[in-house]
């Protein structure tokens, strides 16, 4: 027999405090699937907790998990657990008191006799009241754990009021019947509940079945230990968990109790989908608080230039809001970041060392990513720089080294790391501005990329030493021994031609001198703009930004001994017009190898000139 139903009415702070639950609360109504799943898991957690210190517990053939059914017809979206359940009391403290937690009651009395339950999700006490975002009306359908104890049924429109009534014939734990307004009603359709359920809840302890089907097949690896888990099951959870058809080529699986409590489990995807042209990445390592998802893509989770890790970060020390959908301390994500991406860099920094040839094979497809972090990361800086890899002068094709490496090659009284900037391998081999550092034996590291310019002007030194562009004005290198057969241009030859050129060639040079790095080229052109490299003079160019069309500035050195410039000193006298054309060529062809020349349209017509004298 049912007793008649007892109504209470709300307060009228509670009233408001309703409201605010119902519209402002949660940004995204299919939120209340997760706050009640999540509500059912703690259920059935304490009633677990609860076995242990108890003999006399209903209907202990019951299995502990969480049943969703829709009914897409009469609108209606319910929700079981056969968990610890409650008496009329609790139903009048738990679910007419909005911001009162049992779960964090419960936590408080688990603290107080000395015992610790993690595994409880919700412990703020208002994600009951979520459902009425979407809801008609609430049934909720409850008996306690306590054989003595009767069923009840509670049940609210959300408008101010609750009754309460005793029935007959109740399982255990607790049932919750959502009568869903129009146009909330496809929360009654199976397959948006599955979506739902395998976004924010793919991962509770529990089963979730829907209609009779199990959802959560896939386990929170991130809580298990590495020794116990196969590199299959890694696998099905990264595939699961990024969406991905292939392997993951790295992962990273740790946890830390200090300074925060952290579980996580990061993959490194087999290709860099940016470098295949596909648009930015977003951050893609999901955050979990006990399992449950708090955020898919967190902006603030890991640097951005870690956007191309996946996984999973899970720690039930976050502060959340009461809406669980915000983080309220700023400084604790902040330590997270910092603990996880120092974790993954000692990671990659042990792979470097340990399986070398697995990092290059990251790195050809990341290393642009580890070149933004060293770029504009200042708090990683340091560590990422070393991570950093560039063929160079002194390594084959295809092998490259870390400025480490280069830094303990390092010749004689040798002050600087070198670094030229252009296309490929072949092209910087092949230009003059390699020829005086192979002449000393000193070591070039080789940039391909666009973006190294950029990379190696903010990080500046690396263990003291400053990285400096080999084709730079400034670069300063040790004289050369003559050859015994040297018969280039004397001393005053030089000077006399050196003045001629600057003369004939006017503004379009800074100034002129031997060179002392020269060794097969007639001549190089140098920047002489400490302020706009040939590169960032290109790209300014392109983005018609403000710099690129500032008149060019260079040095011309010339090459005393080569022929061209001992014809040239000859004929500047015999004949001054060809010496001329001759003069503006040589500077036309120094600006091509070094990526200056813009317009070639009068170089053209000068070589079909020099063509003519021939």
């Amino acid at each position: 027999m049912s007793t008649p139903p007892q109504t209470f009415e709300f307060q009228a702070e509670i009233k408001q405090l309703l409201d605010i639950v119902i519209h402002s609360l949660y940004t995204e109504k299919e939120i209340f699937i997760r706050e009640l799943v999540s509500n059912a898991s703690d259920s059935l957690e304490k009633l677990r907790h609860t076995k242990l210190t108890e003999k006399d517990i209903l209907d202990e053939s019951q299995e502990l998990e969480v049943n969703l059914t829709t009914d897409d017809k009469a609108k209606t979206l319910t929700i079981q657990d056969f968990g610890i359940g409650m008496t009329r009391a609790e139903l009048v403290e738990n679910l007419g008191t909005i911001a009162h937690s049992g779960s964090k009651a419960f936590l408080k009395s688990l603290s107080e006799s000395g015992q610790k339950n993690a595994n409880l999700i919700g412990q703020f006490g208002v994600g009951f009241y979520s459902a009425f975002m979407v809801a008609k009306s609430v049934k909720v359908y409850s008996r306690s754990w306590r054989t003595s104890e009767p069923g009840h049924l509670w049940t609210s429109d959300g408008a101010g009021s609750y009754a309460i009534e005793e029935i007959a014939d109740q399982r255990r734990g607790v049932k919750i019947i959502i009568e869903l307004k129009d146009d909330c009603a496809e929360f009654s359709q199976e397959w948006k509940v599955k979506e739902i359920l395998e976004r924010y809840s793919a991962f509770v302890s529990f089963p979730i079945n829907l209609n009779g089907k199990r959802i959560n097949t896939v386990q929170a690896l991130w809580l298990r230990s590495k020794n116990e888990i196969k590199d299959e099951e890694y696998t099905e959870f990264y595939k699961f968990q990024s969406h991905a058809y292939e392997e993951p080529r790295l992962r990273l699986h740790f946890s830390a109790d200090a300074p925060l409590a952290i579980n996580a489990l990061l993959f490194v995807p087999k290709e860099n989908t940016e470098k295949l042209g596909f648009s930015r990445l977003d951050p893609s390592v999901s955050l979990y608080c006990r399992k449950v998802l708090i955020d898919a893509k967190p902006k603030d989770l890991l640097p951005e230039w870690l956007r191309f890790l996946k996984g999973v970060v899970d720690s039930e020390d976050l502060p959340l809001n009461i809406s669980r959908e915000t983080m309220q301390d700023r400084a604790l994500i902040e330590k997270l970041n910092k603990v996880i991406t120092k974790r993954f860099i000692k990671f990659l920094e042990e792979e470097a060392k340990n399986r070398p040839d697995s990092f290059q094979e990251f790195y050809t497809q990341f290393g642009i990513f580890l070149k933004e972090g060293a770029a504009i990361d200042y708090t990683h800086k340091d560590q990422v720089v070393k991570l950093l890899r560039y063929e160079s002068s002194l390594t084959e094709k295809g092998k490259t080294t870390s400025l480490a490496d280069y830094v303990s090659r390092f010749q004689g009284d040798q002050k600087e790391i070198y670094y030229l900037i252009g296309a490929n391998r072949e092209a910087l081999e092949s230009g003059p501005y390699l020829e005086g550092f192979k002449a000393r034996n000193l070591e070039v590291l080789f940039c391909y990329e666009p973006v190294d310019e950029y990379v190696m002007s903010n990080v500046r030194e690396f263990d003291g030493k400053k990285l400096v562009a080999a084709d730079h004005a400034d670069v300063k290198l040790a004289d050369l021994p003559k050859p015994p057969d040297d018969d280039g241009l004397s001393s005053e030859q030089v000077a006399a031609l050196s003045a001629w050129i600057k003369e004939t060639l006017g503004d379009r040079v800074t100034d002129v001198k031997a060179s002392d790095r020269l060794v097969g080229s007639p001549a190089l052109a140098l920047n002489a703009d400490k302020f706009m490299s040939p590169q960032m003079r290109r790209m300014m160019k392109a983005m018609n930004k403000d710099g690129g069309e500032t008149p060019l500035k260079v040095n011309l050195e010339i090459n005393p001994r080569h022929a061209v410039m001992k014809r040239l000193n000859a004929t500047r006298e015999s004949a001054p017009d060809k010496a001329r054309l001759v003069a503006e060529q040589v500077l036309d062809n120094a600006l091509i190898s070094a990526g200056l020349l813009e317009d070639p349209t009068k170089m053209v017509a000068r070589m079909y000139k020099l063509l003519e004298s021939v």
